[in-house]
């Protein structure tokens, strides 16, 4: 029997008493702010099971009971629980997890999902649009995506370091309301269109509340504004002349050094990342499929994972990260992020979380990739899947020597270029 007819019919789970199976409607508040969100719930017996999602992905829980009416479910990656009691037909509770060297304990409501009827007379707003910014880590613009069927968006804020994940809404009363919650950040925001065909953002985070102006690109530039930065140009190396050097301990306190005979020859991905941070959890299943396709081909990937606090010493939060995406290339613990430059003093203008280096044949770096974006972001996160293969296959093939110059692949730039060029031909 499909959702909607459940949902027809009445379906309440508490009518059944057994089950608290099916999509449902929930929302999370912190310090006021409040998200909406859809979350799916599976139980037999007393096991459960819970997802979120960021679109289409789809974040498990990795453990779960369910009995008496009361929901206990553990993502693991995320060293974050969720508990719940089933009141009147809806679950009430907290979910807590470590988040920005805090631990966070969010209100939760969720009631059976209901289907809204459609929306007409939405306006178009599809396509690539850019924010004009100034932000911490040097940039003048984002990009803002928009994916549009109907009356329904799905967006999100691509910037250096990745995107915000799928914000989800509809049209209403002149905007589009739109959110998202997929366990490891929330944000929300109205989405205006204008006379002057631009649009107005109003966003809330935990990082505060921001208003931003959308412009098409091509008004952007028309305007003088600069373009967003170009993620394969905004971090690099103080001497590209010198290979690049690691030496830290992995999981299990075992030290590897970038100067082991297994890297010796070797294309090697350096991956700095961690696994408190979002945009990381967006690349590592990717880079577990490129090891896997390239590894016999001579490629290395060495993740090396700033942990917070006590994660450092005892890192079980990236044991379960890289359980959850089947990791088999190596991990190491530096230290913590406040540390990272420090341990690292050959980056510059390091402040992305992910950053990836790719180091030649011969141990020193041919390209750095600032960030990386989930599949919120569409064709650019595709793009950016290109871009990592493409650069990979350059070295392993040796037509990315230094001083060899070579057809790079299209960059994330020239495809939000045409991605909006329709709109801009309008």
């Amino acid at each position: 029997m499909k959702l909607g007819l459940l949902v027809t019919l009445g379906f309440v789970p508490a009518v059944f008493g057994q089950s608290l199976s099916g999509l449902w409607d929930a929302t999370v508040t912190l310090n006021g702010f409040t998200v909406p969100f859809k979350m799916e719930i599976s139980s037999q017996g007393t096991t459960a099971r819970g997802s979120f999602f960021n679109g289409e992905d789809r974040f498990p829980s990795t453990a779960g009971r369910y009995e008496n009416g009361k929901l206990h479910l553990e993502f693991n990656y995320y060293t974050a629980t969720l508990d719940a009691e089933l009141r009147n037909g809806e679950l009430v509770g907290t979910y807590d997890r470590p988040e920005r060297g805090a631990q966070r304990s969010y209100e939760l409501h969720a009631r059976p999902h209901v289907v809204l009827p459609e929306v007409s007379g939405a306006p178009n707003i599809d396509g690539a649009w850019e924010l004009a910014v100034k932000s911490g880590k040097g940039e003048a613009a984002w990009y803002f995506l928009v994916r549009q069927k109907g009356a329904h968006i799905d967006t999100a804020i691509l910037r250096v370091d990745g995107d915000t994940g799928t914000l989800s809404g509809d049209y209403k009363d002149g905007a589009f309301i739109v959110n998202h919650f997929s366990g490891a950040r929330a944000n929300s925001m109205t989405v205006t269109p204008q006379a002057d065909g631009s649009l107005k953002l109003a966003g809330n985070g935990i990082g505060g509340k921001a208003e931003y102006t959308a412009l098409r690109p091509a008004v952007a530039r028309a305007k003088g504004l600069q373009p967003p930065d170009d993620p394969m140009a905004h971090t690099s190396v103080k001497d590209p002349s010198e290979p690049f050097h690691f030496k830290f301990a992995d999981v299990n306190g075992k030290i590897v050094s970038s100067d082991d005979p297994r890297f010796k020859g070797k294309v090697v991905v350096v991956n700095l990342l961690g696994s408190w941070c979002p945009n990381c959890h967006d690349e590592a299943p990717f880079l577990a499929d490129l090891y896997k396709r390239y590894r016999a081909k001579g490629l290395e990937v060495v993740a090396l994972s700033f942990e917070e606090g006590d994660q450092v010493k005892n890192p079980e939060q990236l044991r379960n990260f890289v359980k959850r995406y089947g990791i088999e290339y190596t991990v190491l613990v530096p230290g913590q992020p406040s540390e990272a430059n420090d341990k690292l003093p050959q980056m510059q203008n390091f402040n992305a979380w992910p950053t990836t280096f790719f180091l030649g044949k011969d141990g020193r770096v041919a390209h750095v990739h600032a960030g990386f974006p989930s599949s919120a972001s569409g064709e650019m996160y595709e793009q950016a899947k290109a871009e990592f293969a493409a650069t990979v296959e350059q070295l392993l093939n040796g037509t990315e020597a230094h001083g060899c110059v070579v057809e790079p692949p299209p960059t994330i730039a020239q495809v939000a270029k045409k991605a909006a060029a329709p709109d801009c031909a309008k």
